[in-house]
């Protein structure tokens, strides 16, 4: 057997997320112990076209890696080739991947599709699971079933929304009071987001999220501290300590994400002992009916009466210098290039079906 792994790191891509991807993939590039790997970085522009680069962690972290040496090659469906396909040069097998591809053409399914096709295992879940996970309507409706505890919701899609704004605000009024949230059914990390305290917000809101995806979910307001866990494993999964954060702004939006570092991350989260077992058993839950494999970020609402409300989950979920999942596993004694090697652990793993 060989002594190292080839790993294509996989970034970019067509998505309202690409800025993030290259923050996570240069994290994850950083974390890749090179005693064991040898990593093979492959960036899609936001067009869509795909190369090997020799950036630096830097460079992609930056999105400054298209002024590397680059080289036109991808990942086929072709299985003779299981790796990737150099245009005018030699092929390059591929032992695993670790695609960190946020939101559309990535994080919902496509990725895994394509490395299922090519016959490569990947860090992340499969098809089936990520598509479920990425449209919260779906999910939502999913958890529903399994008994998870969540807010209200109400699901609108763009095309009735363009024609008829009134229709969907009166319908959206009828069922929760202000203020309430509107959200793409299908984006991550706070795209198109907006709480919305009148009749005017909630239009624009509506026609914002639109602009995102083909449906759109309208939720009500829930009054309680935000808390994330790290979910980790295939058929047996672990979650990690819980993680609360407090927004520095009036939800956490995608600015307070990812363009100030003023929100406050409480690591263990300021919620008592018994909230806390509740939250992690919950993200378990919600985990296994998401039929989730390799990693996931679970959120929720915990309110002042203690209830635990499930709010959403990120099959791929960020890795950038503020994200919470490698955050949170690393105070659950798996972090850095410990927790690239379990993930990679997990992805070639017997109990991965």
């Amino acid at each position: 057997m060989k002594d190292k792994l080839n790993v294509a790191l996989i970034f970019g891509g067509v998505s309202n997320e690409y800025e993030i991807s290259c923050m996570s993939a240069a994290n994850v590039y950083d974390i890749l112990d090179r005693k064991k790997y040898d990593v093979f970085p492959i960036g899609i522009t936001r067009q869509g076209r795909w190369y090997l680069t020799d950036a630096t962690a830097e460079q992609i972290r930056a999105d400054k890696w298209l002024d590397a040496d680059n080289r036109v090659a991808f990942i086929p469906p072709d299985r003779s080739v299981r790796g990737i396909y150099v245009v005018g040069g030699k092929n390059i097998k591929i032992d695993v991947a670790f695609p960190v591809l946020h939101g559309k053409n990535g994080e919902d399914g496509a990725a895994a599709a394509l490395l299922a096709l090519a016959g490569i295992p990947q860090v992340t879940t499969t098809m089936t699971s990520a598509a479920l996970c990425m449209d919260k309507a779906l999910t939502k409706t999913v958890c529903k079933a399994a008994g998870i505890d969540q807010c209200g919701w109400e699901t609108f899609y763009s095309r009735d929304l363009k024609t008829d704004i009134g229709a969907a605000a009166d319908r959206a009024e009828a069922r929760f009071d202000y203020p309430m949230f509107v959200k793409p059914s299908s984006a991550g990390s706070s795209v198109g987001v907006n709480k919305c305290s009148d009749r005017a917000t909630l239009e624009a809101a509506l026609l914002e999220a639109a602009r995102h995806d083909f449906k759109v979910i309208v939720e009500e307001y829930v009054k309680g501290a935000e808390v994330e866990v790290a979910v980790i494993g295939n058929n047996v999964p672990h979650a990690s300590v819980c993680g609360q954060i407090a927004p520095s702004r009036e939800f956490y939006s995608y600015d307070s994400k990812y363009k100030d570092d003023n929100s406050e991350l409480y690591i263990p989260a300021h919620i008592n002992d018994d909230a806390a077992l509740r939250v992690r058993q919950t993200a378990v839950a919600v985990y296994k009916a998401t039929d989730c494999r390799g990693m996931a970020r679970v959120d929720f609402f915990v309110t002042d009466d203690e209830r635990v409300i499930f709010n959403e989950i990120n099959t791929i979920p960020g890795f950038t210098n503020i994200s919470m999942y490698p955050k949170l596993m690393a105070h659950s004694c798996v972090g850095g290039s410990e927790l690239a090697d379990r993930l990679i652990e997990l992805a070639l793993s017997e109990d991965r079906v």
